[in-house]
This record gives structure tokens, sequence and C-alpha cells, in this order.
């Protein structure tokens, strides 16, 4: 699809979401980790498991429709120390469903990578505003503003890119930057908050349906308010019981 069509990328957790959204123009739905801030209550990535990974990846494959592709996160120290465990951890997920593994950082875990692909598994890397890093990074900021991070970061992109990735994920860095890499690689670029140069944009759909109401980054867009919608239904609900309006005769059984 470079540099055809755009690629469109969406979070998906569940199967109801996937079968929802299978025919709805979605390339890849993404598994990912950010499962562990939107459903399942935790603070951040770091406390996702891969058994968390392996439950929601087989939900969305079983949903799954469509053609849509599925990519699944590797959880924080899942791959980064051990290349034989990284390659294990990497084969459940594509057991569960996975049609790609989404790992996070560059240089630094290119002997995973390069494991997990030499085992026939395709990867899509990750660079930028890397969530399991968050505590290296001082929490949740705008990455690659100077020269020389800008550096850094392509160095990183290149080398995962000859390591044989398939794509890789650019996120929450300035759009000059991710125009740069995006046009320096063969292979596609995603973004989430790095502007409107890269192959394709990925969203968590939390956010995109507006369910998520505790804060909205800047590059978020919501095209729809879900939770207003939710609460208005269950208010209504509420009301119909207490009042003795619901069940009507329609959904009485004789």
């Amino acid at each position: 699809m470079k540099p055809k069509e755009k690629i469109v990328m969406l979070t998906c957790y569940d199967a109801l979401t996937a079968k929802i959204l299978s025919h709805s123009g979605i390339d890849i739905f993404l598994v990912g980790d950010s499962v562990g801030n939107v459903k399942l209550g935790y603070e951040n990535t770091l406390s996702v498991t891969m058994d968390d990974m392996v439950h929601h990846t087989k939900a969305v494959a079983r949903g799954n429709t469509g053609k849509v592709k599925i990519a699944s996160d590797m959880p924080y120290k899942s791959y980064e120390d051990n290349p034989e465990q990284a390659v294990e951890n990497a084969q459940r997920l594509i057991k569960a469903g996975a049609d790609y593994v989404k790992l996070e950082g560059g240089k630094e875990i290119i002997n995973s990578v390069r494991a997990i692909i030499n085992s026939g598994i395709k990867i899509i890397g990750h660079l930028g505003l890397m969530p399991q890093s968050i505590e290296k990074m001082g929490g949740y900021k705008i990455q690659c503003r100077d020269e020389q991070s800008q550096k850094k970061l392509l160095e990183d992109a290149l080398a995962l890119e000859q390591a044989g990735i398939s794509m890789l994920v650019l996120e929450g860095i300035p759009e000059n930057a991710a125009k740069n890499v995006t046009e320096k690689l063969k292979i596609p670029t995603i973004g989430i908050g790095a502007g409107r140069y890269t192959d394709g944009q990925v969203l968590v759909s939390d956010d995109m349906l507006g369910m998520f109401e505790d804060f909205k980054p800047k590059f978020v867009k919501r095209y729809a308010n879900l939770a207003g919608i939710i609460k208005q239904a269950a208010e209504q609900y509420s009301r119909e019981v207490k009042s003795g309006a619901f069940p009507e005769e329609e959904n009485i059984y004789k």
C-alpha cells in the first residue's frame, strides 16, 4: 500500500467490537497493551501480562469476520532480555490468532527482533513515545524534539528495517521527524500523534469513539461520544425498571 494508499489501524480488544468493525474499512486491528489502561483498569501498560495479550488476541480473532489483519503487542518484559523467550512469547500470540507481533524499541532489542523474524513471524516496530518505557521517559511526553534524538530515531528505524520488520509505528513525535523517517524507509510507517505524513494512522478505539473521558490527547479526534450515549441509556433503563415501565408487553413470554 505504500505509498499509494493510507493504512488504517485501530485498536480492538474483544470479539463483539471486532465483529462490528470487521467490515468498516479497517486494515489492521491492533490488540494493544493499551488494553491495560482502557479495559483492565491498570495505571499504565507495564502490568499487562502475556496471558492478558493471548486472551484478548483470541477474542479479537474469534470476532474478526472480515479480512482484517491482526497485530498484537508483546507486553513489557516479554521480549527485551532473552531472544529465546521472545520467540516463544511471539509464537503464543501467533497461535492465538495474530498476523503480526509489535515490539517497542530500536537497536537495544535488535537481537530479539532478528530471532523472532528468523522464526518466521512478522514484526511491527514501535519508536518515539514508547508507553512501556514511560518511567525512563519521565511520563507521556512528546519525544524527538531535538536534532540528536531525531538522528537516533532514524538510526533505530533503519536498523529495524534492515533486521526485517514489516511496519513501524511512530508515536508522539513532531510531524517533521515522522516525515523524515517515512521518506527514508521502504516499509510503511503508522503514526499516532506523529502528524500527516506517515503511511497510515492508528488510534485507540476507546479514544476515537469517545468512551475514554479522563483526558483527551491533542492527537485524538473523537468521532462519537459513546460514553454519553451509554450513560443516557443506562439512566433510562434504571428509571423504567424502578417505575415498572420495563418490561413492557412485547418483552414478556406468554
